[in-house]
């Protein structure tokens, strides 16, 4: 037997065996009258898990990267960043031309965009794991300078595989703001299909729900979405790592345990995910370090005839908090018929969200790293906010946030 097919044996039989863990059917939990829903077309994270480690392994056994110089692997990251860059173009031309009811017929006058396409995938599949490869050798390198090591190695090691990701359906309970259930579904699901099945689960369980995109998810190795943007996407790889490293302590392993720690989670990943993306950003990539922000200037008068410019995260923040104070009267068809007034007026200013309701702000209102938007006046958010003020360094923060298992000893640090 091969070692890659012996590989697969193992972690078939892991992922066997922890799925026996819960082999019966819980008809009064939430997440499972949620899945009487969405069964047939939930993401596969078995065989993805699988897939991934076979490549992963693969790379490990090649190490082409590491006999690049400095350089040269700058530039293959460049290279695959620009090739993506290239086929997204292309994809949006081939869309408009099958989507345009003025082109009689799409496939013949497509056929060179397709032809090209063919050859970016194929430069694609070439470059990625190599571009992988170098990206996780660059964010590693910072961890360690951080001093998030054991014995001078990241901890867990940093392990990431740019992905299709699946889409997320999350519920909330239409009385309150709060996620029941988070449930994977196929990455290819279509727009009518997610509307039918919100509308499915919204009438047949009485509660509020939504399909949300993600950007990434915290496995092992862990997934993230396809991007041209290096900021970005070095920003979710450490997010995701950041999840890795709190898994192995406790607020990692409290993640469902209540709705603040699911907070304190994803605010801390968001928070050391952006420190340490921008410290690789300005040690091998500076020429893409965003510019400064201009300092702020006093406001100036405005005319009367000029209205003030929208403010995207204050409008959604008010939205947030007399949505709660709504919820907490008991008015929920008025808070209801509320988030859709609102959401036709974030519409009219050019943010073209297509449903605003509870479970929006249940998913959105957890990552709370800078102050205002969909988290309202949840205190988490700041709480974990002025831990990072008050701890001298990432490590600092991480270390004493990520040993916590409750609320309540994150208010008590931040009082001390």
């Amino acid at each position: 037997m091969s070692f890659q097919r012996a590989f697969r044996f193992v972690i078939l039989g892991t992922l066997f065996l922890v799925l026996l863990q819960r082999s019966e059917i819980e008809i009064n939990d939430p997440v499972e009258r949620v899945r009487a829903f969405t069964r047939s077309i939930e993401f596969d994270y078995a065989t993805w898990v699988l897939d991934a480690w076979e490549e992963k392994i693969g790379q490990i056994g090649l190490g082409a990267a590491d006999y690049l110089d400095n350089g040269s692997q700058k530039s293959l990251v460049l290279d695959y960043l620009d090739t993506v860059t290239e086929i997204q173009q292309k994809e949006t031309i081939l869309q408009e031309y099958y989507t345009n009811p003025d082109v009689v017929n799409p496939e013949a006058e497509t056929l060179l965009i397709r032809k090209n396409l063919e050859s970016l995938y194929e430069k694609r599949s070439l470059l990625a794991p190599l571009a992988e490869a170098v990206l996780q050798n660059q964010i590693s390198a910072v961890i360690a300078d951080k001093g998030l090591t054991l014995g001078g190695q990241p901890l867990p090691p940093l392990m990431f595989h740019i992905t299709p990701l699946p889409m997320n359906l999350i519920v909330s309970p239409r009385d309150v703001i709060r996620q029941d259930a988070d449930i994977s579904l196929n990455p290819n699901i279509t727009v009518d299909q997610i509307t039918a099945l919100e509308d499915k689960v919204d009438h047949g369980l009485n509660v509020s729900s939504l399909v949300v995109p993600v950007g990434g998810i915290g496995l092992y190795p862990t997934m993230v979405m396809q991007t041209s943007n290096l900021n970005w996407l070095l920003e979710v790889i450490s997010h995701e790592w950041t999840h890795n490293y709190l898994d192995l302590r406790p607020l990692g392993l409290s993640y469902y345990a209540s709705p603040e720690l699911r907070t304190m989670n994803e605010t801390t990943a968001n928070i050391s995910g952006k420190e340490i993306g921008a410290a690789v950003i300005e040690r091998y990539y500076p020429e893409f370090v965003p510019p400064p922000k201009p300092e702020e200037k006093p406001p100036m008068p405005e005319k009367a005839s000029e209205p003030p410019a929208f403010d995207f995260r204050a409008a959604m923040h008010e939205t947030r908090v007399t949505v709660d104070k709504m919820l907490v009267e008991g008015k929920i068809e008025e808070a209801e018929s509320y988030m859709e007034s609102q959401r036709r007026m974030f519409w009219d200013h050019g943010y073209h969200i297509r449903k605003l309701n509870q479970a929006y702000f249940a998913f959105y209102g957890a990552y709370a790293d800078v102050p205002g938007g969909a988290a309202g006046e949840d205190p988490v958010g700041a709480a974990v906010r002025t831990l990072r003020a008050q701890s001298n360094s990432l490590v600092e923060f991480l270390n004493r946030i990520s040993w916590m298992w409750s609320f309540e000893q994150l208010k008590t640090a931040i009082r001390k």
